[in-house]
């Protein structure tokens, strides 16, 4: 008699459970932050200079503009669900602005030892700075040459540089977008360099148009 009214609790509680929905799997936490390797429309393996808010409140980012047009989806290297989307882009200062949506997202200043403490000052000529791109992270050179938008520094371009943050002091003052070299002559050697757009011109693009990215702070300033 009891075993039969265990058999018979046990089954009403299968049936009860059979009957209540699933509950839905807990969204994966992602932890995103300048230095990380992205991947921008599927294909272009570019890194991520630096996140944070803009004026409206979106968490944004920022890579080079050769990684993928406004509509192009990121995602994050080796996992397949999508965090985000270009929606702006300069071909001519070389950046793309990637607004992200992933819910479990967390912005962080420090990603696996790239720390970005804020935005500096431009670099000038014989500036220590150090390049974080995913080949050769916190390679430290000097400026060869300083323009604008432009700056060089020495050192040489690695694949996945795109977008990598350029930083002096712990702040953020540039974004690579390329690199070639520098031929030398009889008596001085060839020199690879790496293309900068700096940060402050990126920024004053952004702001001027108004649109996503305007008014950028990074996360930790």
């Amino acid at each position: 008699m009891r075993f039969a009214r265990w058999r018979e609790t046990v089954a009403l509680a299968l049936l009860f459970a059979a009957g209540l929905p699933a509950a839905p799997p807990a969204a994966a936490m992602v932890i995103l932050g300048g230095g990380a390797v992205v991947v921008v429309n599927g294909d272009s393996f570019c890194t991520l200079t630096t996140i944070g808010r803009d004026r409206a409140g979106d968490v944004v980012g920022f890579t080079g503009a050769q990684c993928g047009g406004p509509g192009a989806a990121v995602a994050i290297a080796g996992a397949d669900t999508t965090v985000g989307t270009v929606v702006a882009a300069n071909g001519d200062l070389g950046y793309a602005v990637i607004k992200f949506d992933a819910p479990e997202l967390i912005p962080v200043s420090d990603y696996a030892g790239v720390a970005i403490n804020g935005l500096g000052p431009d670099p000038v000529f014989d500036s220590q700075v150090c390049k974080w791109g995913p080949a050769s992270p916190g390679i430290c050179y000097g400026i060869r040459q300083d323009g604008w938008p432009r700056i060089q520094m020495h050192g040489w371009f690695d694949g996945g540089d795109v977008g990598a943050p350029v930083t002096m002091d712990g702040l953020l003052v540039g974004m690579v977008v390329g690199g070639g070299i520098t031929w030398g002559g009889r008596s001085t050697p060839s020199l690879p360099i790496t293309y900068v757009t700096k940060f402050s011109a990126i920024l004053a693009d952004v702001n001027a148009g108004d649109g996503p990215g305007s008014g950028f702070v990074p996360i930790g300033s």
